[in-house]
């Protein structure tokens, strides 16, 4: 987006001017905080802007990096930039046991748990004798840089802000990524990330320690600024704030976690000066503003002030530079007539209801399997079984001669399986051509500090040739650069077949991929189907348009109610009394 591309360049520019005029010093330590609130609204816009996770304790972590620094600084001697590390490994590793404690479970529990633990270590805090108690420790050095005194005035507002350049840059080289394109699919559930072969729990994990290492910096920052450090500063009150700064600012923007924290603190200084003259009394009347404009916020721009500029601003097209970079490896495909898929008595049991009851079929290379039925016949909940999405009661499923049975999608989908869903999901707010990129993550190796770092661009590259390739393949060369959610039904369904193909699959499973397309569009997507059959690959396909059917599969599996009514070549099923009676409820 064009805001990503300038507004680094532009907040740049901005940091120079204000330290080159002559600004009071009063400004320039609001400038100072206002860095500080940002470094925390940074990796909330990882947390809950991108990955869709509300956590209350990113003061805690601030705490940790500020009496981290503070206790060693006093009490040691070391230099404020080794306590810098030793209070990200102590930041690391607590926020390594929250989120693996908390983030396996869904709902309310992260912000429950992060409550809990940031009452529990402002309250640790403020009782240790070690750590002052609530009058917390006094007398921190102030920073220095080459022999050169920070201060608390414009040379530490140049450092801070310079700190938050990077993180900022940091984090959008990590968004515009494969691991980022992972990151930013969390939002949409677990289930399409998995069949891509994203670790869902890991890269939530991720998030989690690295919005927490930027608090811990901020605090590191803000113990050696205010050279004084006590509890105060670290409770569920300042965690709520930094959580209200980005969603006013624009939680799924980096830009707007800094707008949200400029705006923020000036608001809070104008008002406690103007309401005390309005009310005729003192009073933290600011705090029930604060809670209007967040639910004005929420009711009439719940993307936050970002996004009206986002909004003003054209989209401009990715640069194409990925012209000549080598093609992906890809993995070896089974030879023709080679068994791919054979199911064996499958069962899935919900309780006392047989959903899928003892279904079994085979699939070889290059052969077009149809899985059809009525509605409820149990033919999505046979594709979950396949895949991973659901466990077996019973049965046995062998893909390639191994048998997969027991294992995740994620796994499953390493192993060269790939699929489409009933409903389309994808990422609405990518591109079309990040989107069909997510499904060669597989593909990719580099991790989040290559992302960050731009180390991975050579890698990029071959990721982002393969998914213009694979969506030319389907006929969407033309829509690379348009949003995803701006598509009609029908090109959405053909964009998640080119990001099944991007893994590079053997077997390709298709779940009503004809679903919302027009007569032409069916006509390409038969087109497809054929020219992947040609080169080899296998395709379960569940589809209810019958003509396409009867004319792309070479055999067809009919479901009803749970269990196996029969199989055949199509010809055979056209013919086949007892389906004819499934479907129109007669045998003549």
């Amino acid at each position: 987006m064009l805001a990503r591309r300038y507004g680094l360049w532009a907040l740049v520019i901005a940091i120079v001017l204000v330290a080159a005029l002559p600004l009071p010093d009063f400004w320039i330590t609001q400038l100072n905080y206002i860095a500080l609130y940002s470094l925390v609204g940074l990796g909330l816009v990882l947390l809950t802007g991108v990955a869709g996770l509300t956590s209350f304790g990113q003061a805690a972590f601030v705490g940790i990096g500020a009496y981290s620094t503070a206790w060693l600084t006093l009490n040691t001697g070391l230099s404020p930039w080794v306590t810098l590390f030793v209070g990200l490994a102590i930041t690391g590793v607590s926020a390594l046991i929250v989120a693996a404690i908390t983030l396996r479970m869904s709902g309310h529990f992260l912000p429950l748990a992060t409550i809990a633990w940031g009452l529990s270590l402002y309250y640790l805090m403020g009782n240790l004798d070690a750590l002052g108690k609530y009058d917390g420790l006094l007398g921190i050095q102030t920073l220095s840089l080459f022999g050169i005194d920070l201060g608390q005035g414009r040379g530490f507002f140049l450092f801070a802000w310079a700190v938050v350049v990077l993180a900022a840059l940091a984090i959008l080289h990590l968004l515009d990524s494969r691991p980022g394109r992972a990151m930013r699919s969390l939002r949409t559930g677990t289930q399409m990330a998995e069949a891509m072969g994203v670790n869902t729990l890991r890269y939530k994990i991720i998030i989690f320690v690295i919005a927490a290492l930027l608090a811990s910096v901020s605090g590191w920052l803000f113990a050696h600024f205010q050279r004084s450090v006590n509890p105060s500063p670290f409770g569920l009150k300042m965690g709520i704030e930094y959580l209200f700064m980005t969603v006013v600012g624009g939680v799924g923007y980096v830009w707007g976690a800094i707008t949200g924290a400029l705006l923020t603190k000036l608001l809070e200084d104008e008002l406690q000066v103007l309401l005390p003259l309005l009310f005729g009394t003192s009073g933290s009347y600011e705090t029930i503003v604060f809670g209007i404009v967040l639910v004005l916020t929420l009711k009439f721009l719940p993307n936050g002030l970002w996004s009206l500029v986002e909004q003003k601003l054209p989209r401009p097209q990715r640069l194409m530079d990925w012209a000549n970079a080598p093609a992906l490896t890809e993995r070896p495909k089974p030879a023709h007539g080679e068994w791919v898929l054979e199911v064996q008595a499958i069962r899935k049991q919900f309780g006392g209801l047989v959903a899928v009851n003892d279904i079994g079929f085979q699939i070889k290379a290059g052969q077009i399997v149809g899985l059809i039925g009525p509605n409820g016949a149990g033919k999505s909940t046979t594709f979950n079984l396949i895949t991973g999405v659901l466990s077996l009661t019973s049965g046995k499923v062998v893909f390639r001669g191994e048998d997969i049975s027991g294992l995740r999608s994620r796994e499953i989908a390493s192993r060269g399986m790939s699929r489409t869903f009933q409903h389309v999901k994808m990422i609405p707010d990518m591109t079309v051509l990040e989107n069909v990129a997510l499904g060669a993550h597989l593909r990719g190796h580099q991790d989040v500090v290559a992302a960050m770092t731009r180390l991975n661009r050579a890698e990029e590259r071959q990721l982002l040739r393969e998914a213009q390739r694979q969506l030319e393949r389907i006929g969407m060369g033309a829509h690379l650069h348009e949003q995803a959610g701006n598509l009609a039904m029908g090109p959405q369904r053909l964009m998640e077949i080119a990001r099944a193909l991007c893994s590079d699959p053997a077997l390709l499973l298709l779940d009503e991929p004809a679903a919302g397309l027009r007569h032409k569009e069916k006509q390409a997507l038969a087109d497809v189907l054929r020219q992947l059959r040609s080169e080899g690959m296998s395709i379960l396909l569940v589809e209810h348009d019958m003509d396409l059917v009867m004319d792309v599969c070479d055999h067809l599996v009919v479901m009803e109610f749970g269990t196996l009514l029969t199989q055949g070549t199509p010809l055979d099923i056209q013919q086949s009394p007892a389906v004819r009676a499934a479907y129109l409820g007669t045998e003549h």
